[in-house]
């Protein structure tokens, strides 16, 4: 029994003293890098003031640095623990690169996604907090790896995409944003009093001080896009910050629509016509819709 407790007290003296040295070292590294990085995004913001890019960017890089590092810390924390237990690693990590050689044959679109995540990344095609569209899947983007992406829609339901399956990537909040507006009047209505009216509205929401912030510049007059069944469909839009043109839309239709029932101008709807028919066809009824130009 006291030949066990010397050697349990050998052991912890010095195999047992460095496993918790390399423990310990390894948590103050990871906490040391954490702060590192929390002052660097501090410093950059303050670098590059409100750019929201700047900020996007600065959060999706340093995400990605910090559980690389933490990885590689701990990795390296693993093998010289089994060191310092008396296992002999270097077998072990030759057998780990025929592994990783085998597996880098088998798992193909693995390889395929960590080097379509690099590009991704490095490329600056998104970054968290942008709002994309991927695989026909939308969201904003919670966050970047180098194997996926994941995105959470607007119902709260997360997407997770494999980068490798990204063949076409949208991003609607890229640097800028703009809240597309196509607004039909009747056909009887004035194109151009309807087209001063919409500019005086976005001009008006411009003024407020609740979103002048949010929008870049005056509406973009298209002018008229289409004609439709019912309507004459003008088309227009505004810059805004970037993931603020649904806000800015909303808004915008919302006044839009009080100041056109001010001025009495008519938004038309689809509606149905009964017709009783004449002479031998009295009585036999025909629904005709609006902009319908068959009997």
């Amino acid at each position: 029994m006291e030949e066990f407790l010397e050697l349990a007290w050998k052991w912890l003296i010095t195999s047992g003293a460095k496993i918790l040295a390399i423990i310990i070292i390894s948590f103050i590294l990871i906490r040391v890098v954490r702060m590192v990085i929390s002052r660097s995004k501090a410093r950059i913001s303050l670098r590059t003031g409100d750019n929201i890019e700047a900020a996007k960017r600065t959060e999706t890089l340093t995400g990605l640095v910090e559980r690389t590092v933490r990885a590689l810390v701990l990795t390296a924390a693993a093998l010289m623990v089994l060191q310092s237990l008396g296992i002999n690693i270097g077998p072990l990590l030759a057998g780990a690169g025929v592994v990783g050689l085998a597996v880098g044959f088998g798992a193909q679109s693995l390889v395929k996604d960590v080097i379509s995540g690099f590009f991704i990344l490095i490329e600056n095609h998104m970054n968290v907090g942008d709002v994309v569209e991927i695989s026909g899947k939308s969201g904003v983007v919670e966050s970047i790896n180098m194997r996926v992406t994941t995105l959470r829609d607007y119902s709260g339901s997360v997407h997770v995409i494999p980068n490798g399956q990204i063949a076409v990537l949208t991003n609607m909040t890229k640097e800028f944003s703009r809240a597309v507006f196509e607004i039909g009047v009747a056909y009887k209505e004035n194109v151009d009093e309807v087209m001063q009216v919409m500019k005086d509205v976005a001009e008006d929401m411009t003024g407020d001080p609740e979103w002048s912030a949010r929008i870049y510049g005056p509406m973009e007059m298209a002018g008229l896009d289409s004609f439709g069944d019912s309507s004459v469909n003008i088309k227009a839009r505004i810059e805004t910050q970037p993931r603020e043109q649904w806000n800015v839309a909303r808004e915008y239709r919302r006044r839009l629509k009080n100041v056109f029932d001010e001025k009495g101008i008519e938004i038309p709807f689809p509606h149905v016509t009964l017709y009783a028919g004449e002479g031998k066809n009295e009585g036999v009824l025909k629904i005709r819709s609006v902009g319908d130009v068959k009997d």
